[in-house]
């Protein structure tokens, strides 16, 4: 292990590479190329095999990413992707979108000692793929068989996880969704220049290849009742997400022309699919031509700034309350863009939509000072009196992020408990929710979150259901 391992010190890190920001502003393919074989293995060899791997311990999903590692460094590929999938059900789309650098790779021991983290993320999109291709990833053939059925509502991560662990021991799994492609986010709410959506409809096609029922343009409350499908399955797991997007307070947030981020972000990847999208067609949800402004810090506003830029959008702004160091978002989604040509206006916030009710002509905003920790623990943004600015505005994205939608309403289920955030309260060990047989995981329970944090809750529920399902067939089997 010490020949092929511990080269941090004498190999320096590196990154896939990555498309001319020229190149990619043109199109909405992927910017980072895969890992070459000799590349993998010679960034995988950098790792430290440290004794508390910190890495792992930053890793929602608790990832063994040492081994896996060693495996690559290795050559013992099939090895290693056997090593990731066992703690995670989709490595090739964490591999991509996760901020590994807030993650496992910010919590790498090497990068605490100045030499540059392992590239984690990079590694793992590289197994996954490798797996792809050389057809180690077959469909499950569960061991036995059960009676019992496990209807999981929400075709997002959360629920792709569950279903697809559920299904491995055997269970008879039906995901209901809303849309009419499975994937959730990941498919309407993650633009193609991070995550293709052939590596989402691949994973798809595989959890129906194992046996996983789809019902796909199934709204529950309107095709069904809860009640309907508690009376169908033996369980349901609700893993329905957070949809609401928050709104903007000020004069003029109704003009037109200020618009949802997630309605945004859904038209352009429709466009991508080649569906007709009357209001991207209309210019409603189209940024050519247009001074864009986009309001907020996280994951999903990098998403509109970089679709606007491909859209050919006439100049492209952020505009964020806090400063560059305490913006939510990945570090590197905020220097890609950057690169991208979006200009960050930083520690500003809006104060009015300029125009009228036909049409947004402007953004005034406030600068902002940080001042004392909020509830959160972050210093809390603080108008500078007397420093208003304008900005030009032909469109305004609203990306301030989500809240959860009234389930117990939606849903037709009053006793459905909720938390004082509007979230589906559940038991910490169990996710079980107010309502017996039923569970809840991912953003629906968390709030707004990463996709590795849905799939490690949508693991974690399915592992409680199961125990639940055998121990009730165990009890019946011996009456």
């Amino acid at each position: 292990m010490i020949e092929r391992m511990l080269k941090f010190v004498s190999r320096d890190r590196e990154t896939p590479s990555k498309r001319k920001s020229d190149a990619r502003r043109r199109d909405f393919a992927e910017i980072y190329a895969r890992f070459a074989d000799d590349q993998a293995a010679a960034q995988a060899a950098r790792c430290s095999q440290c004794g508390v791997p910190f890495c792992s311990n930053g890793c929602p999903l608790g990832n063994d990413i040492p081994d896996w590692l060693k495996l690559v460094a290795e050559g013992r590929l099939e090895e290693a992707y056997a090593v990731s999938a066992a703690t995670n059900n989709m490595p090739e789309v964490c591999g991509r979108i996760c901020p590994q650098d807030r993650l496992c790779e910010g919590a790498c021991v090497i990068e605490q000692s100045g030499h540059g983290t392992v590239t984690i993320g990079a590694v793992e999109q590289y197994i996954t793929e490798t797996a792809w291709e050389k057809g180690w990833i077959k469909p499950l053939r569960p061991p036995v068989e059960r009676p019992q059925s496990v209807g999981v509502i929400g075709a997002g991560p959360a629920g792709l996880a569950a279903a697809e662990e559920l299904r491995r021991e055997g269970f008879q799994v039906k995901v209901y969704d809303r849309y009419d492609r499975t994937g959730g986010l990941l498919v309407y709410g993650i633009p193609n220049f991070k995550l293709e959506k052939h590596v989402v409809e691949r994973r798809a096609l595989y959890l129906e290849q194992s046996g996983v029922d789809f019902a796909r343009n199934f709204e529950v409350g309107r095709d069904a009742s809860l009640g309907d499908l508690r009376a169908e399955h033996d369980a349901v797991l609700i893993a329905a997400g957070v949809y609401k997007a928050r709104d903007l307070v000020c004069p003029g947030a109704g003009n037109k022309g200020v618009v949802a981020a997630l309605d945004y972000l859904t038209a352009s990847n429709r466009k991508g699919f080649g569906d007709k999208v009357a209001a991207f067609e209309s210019g409603e949800l189209d940024a050519a031509r247009k001074n864009v402004v986009v309001l907020g810090g996280g994951d999903t506003a990098m998403d509109c700034v970089r679709t606007a830029v491909r859209q050919g959008a006439k100049s492209v702004t952020c505009l964020y309350r806090r400063d560059r160091k305490n913006m939510p978002g990945s570090a590197r989604e905020v220097s890609n863009a950057e690169e991208e040509g979006v200009i960050f206006e930083w520690l500003a916030a809006p104060k009015a939509v300029r125009g009228d009710a036909a049409k947004a002509a402007g953004i005034c905003a406030a600068r902002m000072e940080l001042g004392a920790p909020d509830a959160s623990g972050r210093r809390a943004p603080v108008e500078i009196v007397g420093a208003e600015f304008d900005l030009a505005a032909d469109m305004v994205i609203k990306a301030l992020g989500f809240e959860p939608e009234d389930l117990p309403a939606l849903f037709g289920e009053p006793d459905l408990k909720i938390t004082p955030r509007g979230t589906l309260r559940v038991e910490a060990e169990t996710f079980e929710t107010s309502l017996p047989g039923v569970y809840a995981a991912g953003d629906i329970v968390r709030g707004a979150s990463l996709v590795v944090w849905a799939i490690a809750d949508g693991r974690k529920a399915a592992a409680a259901i199961s125990r639940k399902l055998k121990s009730a067939a165990m009890r019946a089997a011996a009456e």
